[in-house]
């Protein structure tokens, strides 16, 4: 797939970590410098941990995204702004052997930023490690709440 026209892509956004506002805040930011023009956002809410335990609970939130990038460099630009803001090897979400998001406990870890690509127009993704649409969504309320409360 090529860059070059407009491509409407959903982002999940998720923090447990320190400021969680402000690590959602300062994600849509770099997201509006880097990857696109962040047309909607939703109201942040707060949620329990999904498949793990924690005492820390998340602040989520879903934008949309006007991009020019394709898929792959969405995930990269969003990996890199992960990293800027504190996420590590330690808070990922996936084993290195695993073609599938893992949902044992102990793959899921606190986190101060998580960004991950919902929809991205109507294209289907199924790549070792990148799979669009999300395939964990539909499960998961604190993604389809804030996903409906902007999509048209």
């Amino acid at each position: 797939m090529k860059g070059g026209g407009r491509h409407k892509v959903y982002l999940g956004l998720g923090s447990n970590l320190g400021d969680r506002n402000a690590y959602l805040e300062q994600s849509i930011a770099l997201i509006n410098e880097r990857v696109g023009d962040v047309v909607r956002r939703s109201s942040f809410i707060e949620t329990e941990p999904w498949g793990f335990q924690s005492r820390n609970a998340f602040l989520n939130a879903v934008i949309l995204c006007e991009t020019t990038l394709t898929p792959r460099e969405v995930l990269k630009a969003t990996q890199k702004i992960e990293r800027e803001l504190g996420k590590t090897k330690a808070h990922a979400t996936r084993r290195k052997d695993s073609s599938l998001f893992t949902l044992h406990s102990t793959f899921y870890k606190d986190r101060p930023i998580d960004i991950d690509i919902l929809l991205y127009d109507d294209l289907t993704v199924d790549e070792p490690d990148l799979k669009i649409p999300h395939p964990l969504m539909q499960q998961r309320d604190f993604v389809m709440i804030p996903l409906k409360e902007i999509q048209q």
